[in-house]
């Protein structure tokens, strides 16, 4: 917005895209009602965006950038859908439901199992729409560990999960089965391959089983198990065991849901920003920058443990060099020339904190958008949020129902809101007054004291989205004094264009600004921060050169995780958590 508008050059040859930004739509499709359109093979097209809702696809005339291309006005609501009715009349042409059904699971089984003469995830059968109930008669092969084995007079019950879903898939072995007295000997954590028919299941909870009967190829046990040493019995174990035995713990419940939640956010992330035209950049983890002036960052060298004989030892990298903070101020040299960039990777901070919301390393997410303001920056961050809430919702169903029954009964409902309300937006000093009204009224008693250029605490944060908006709250327009030497001092001269989205139940989850992009008022910044121009020189040079308005923002990946799945504790939403006094696994 800080530019009014702009034009988009897409690659000709698309099959179909969609870019859809609030009340404006882009669409190109193969076809429309059986017209095709479609640039010849290699040539650019320009495409304007039109408010969605009109009711024309024109063409314009070609233009001499676009290499012969042509200027398609493409209607937002026209485009997208036509191409929805031609999907769903593609659909109404094929087979029936039970068909439909069958494909859908061959397609998406596992491509990479030879070794079990291939198989079936458990997900495509139990988190289809109808619970597996059109696969009924089909013959299905299996592969997972053992939950539980019950033995009784003529059957046994095997439950089984193979980690594609929450949800468990039981097996019911008749008597005479192949395999019956091999799985009779295991129990929990033992692999095992089932071949059977697909039944209707009589237990509560669940649509379908498998039935192994005498004359089926049955049940192979591929990896045994020591049921007296094997640490997960089937019971509930507390979080603090599980972090003990964490090359296991990715088979409990609680886990196993966490981590198929991170793997659909890390997903959407990449979706949204994709799906937008942002670039994905590798920024660097070795770094000589310190992007929060903080001074808590990991040294890296390749010395010994210093003595007197080593000493003086020349550098690696030819100067002090460290484990980076954040990849911001990198991603900034490449936004400042191919645009909207982001980068989501590793990054590290040696701050001797045990609490349950830090790690000494963790995963960011931070883009970088060329000719924005903080308005944009604010857009951006609350559409990225909303999809990811809507993302998890629309995939993560049986992960999700655990989380609330078990870990927080608010998570969905927090997950609803999240994706479904506009976030509040009030600057830095409203929400300071608000503060200041209920602690005068007596309906608050903080433990840190709300005052105008004090940062603002976690119980602060949580008041206001928990108790005085009841909703997801941006704040903006923070003191400078608060924030970064990078963010822009505003024209008042005492705040700059910073803004924070603070979330029910975790306080903040996104920091972001408005970049410095004057030369002048930026070396004023690092001069009072007491940062030296000579170290960041490079940093200095993208305002030397072509500089523009420029924003961006960065969030902490495990937050969003606990935000999503209501976990308390941020070392059990990454795999091999790293805080201090632990590097195990």
């Amino acid at each position: 917005s800080s530019l009014g508008s702009r034009r988009a050059v897409v690659p000709g040859g698309m099959a179909a895209r969609q870019a859809c930004w609030s009340h404006w739509a882009v669409a190109m499709v193969p076809s429309v009602a059986g017209t095709a359109i479609r640039p010849a093979p290699g040539l650019g097209v320009i495409v304007r965006a039109v408010p969605a809702g009109a009711d024309r696809i024109t063409s314009g005339q070609p233009r001499p950038q676009a290499r012969g291309g042509c200027s398609w006005h493409l209607a937002g609501g026209a485009a997208i859908g036509a191409a929805q009715a031609a999907h769903v009349a593609l659909r109404r042409r094929r087979q029936g439901a039970r068909g439909v059904a069958l494909r859908a699971v061959e397609s998406s089984s596992s491509s990479y199992c030879s070794a079990v003469g291939g198989r079936t995830r458990i997900s495509n059968i139990l988190n289809a729409a109808d619970g597996g109930r059109s696969l009924i008669g089909s013959e299905v092969v299996v592969c997972g560990w053992v939950r539980t084995v019950r033995k009784q007079k003529d059957v046994t019950f095997v439950k089984i999960n193979d980690g594609s879903t929450f949800q468990e898939l039981q097996i019911v072995v008749q008597e005479g089965a192949k395999g019956l007295e091999e799985i009779s000997a295991q129990g929990a954590g033992a692999s095992i391959r089932v071949e059977g028919t697909l039944v209707e299941s009589l237990a509560k909870g669940q649509e379908v089983e498998i039935s192994c009967t005498p004359e089926g190829p049955g049940i192979r046990v591929l990896g045994t198990v020591d049921l007296k040493a094997y640490p997960l019995a089937k019971k509930r174990h507390s979080i603090e065991f599980l972090r003990t035995i964490a090359h296991l713990r990715p088979r409990s419940n609680i886990i196993g849901a966490a981590s198929r939640v991170r793997n659909v956010l890390a997903m959407a992330t990449h979706e949204f920003f994709q799906e937008r035209g942002f670039l994905y950049v590798h920024t660097p983890i070795i770094t000589t920058a310190d992007c929060e002036g903080a001074g808590e960052m990991f040294r890296v060298t390749a010395a010994d443990p210093p003595t007197e004989a080593n000493a003086e030892q020349e550098e690696f990298f030819g100067e002090p060099a460290y484990l980076t903070v954040s990849g911001q101020l990198s991603v900034e040299n490449y936004c400042c020339a191919l645009g909207d960039v982001y980068t989501f990777g590793p990054t590290f901070r040696a701050e001797p904190s045990s609490t349950s919301r830090h790690l000494a390393e963790f995963w960011m997410i931070e883009p970088e958008m060329a000719f924005c303001d903080l308005k944009d920056d604010m857009d951006c961050a609350e559409d990225y949020l909303r999809h990811c809430a809507r993302t998890v919702l629309e995939k993560c169903g049986p992960d999700l129902d655990f989380f609330a029954a078990r870990v927080d009964k608010e998570v969905i409902e927090r997950l609803k809101l999240l994706a479904d309300e506009p976030f509040k937006r009030i600057t830095y000093t409203d929400a300071v007054e608000e503060l200041q009204k209920v602690i005068k009224s007596g309906e608050a008693k903080f433990e840190y004291e709300v005052a105008w250029g004090k940062e603002l605490q976690t119980e602060h944060e949580r008041w206001l989205t928990e108790k005085t908006f009841k909703k997801t709250t941006i704040v903006y327009n923070y003191p400078k004094d608060c924030k970064a030497f990078y963010m822009r001092l505003n024209d008042d001269g005492k705040t700059v264009a910073a803004m924070d989205i603070l979330c029910k139940g975790v306080g903040e989850i996104v920091g972001g600004s408005q970049r410095e992009e004057r030369l002048e008022v930026l070396d004023e910044r690092m001069e009072a921060m007491g940062l030296s121009k000579e170290e960041y020189w490079w940093y200095r040079d993208l305002r030397q050169y072509g500089s523009v308005p420029h924003a961006g923002f960065g969030l902490g990946f495990e937050r969003l995780v606990m935000l999503c799945t209501g976990v308390q504790n941020i070392r059990d939403v990454i795999p091999f958590p790293r805080f201090p006094g632990n590097a195990k696994f």
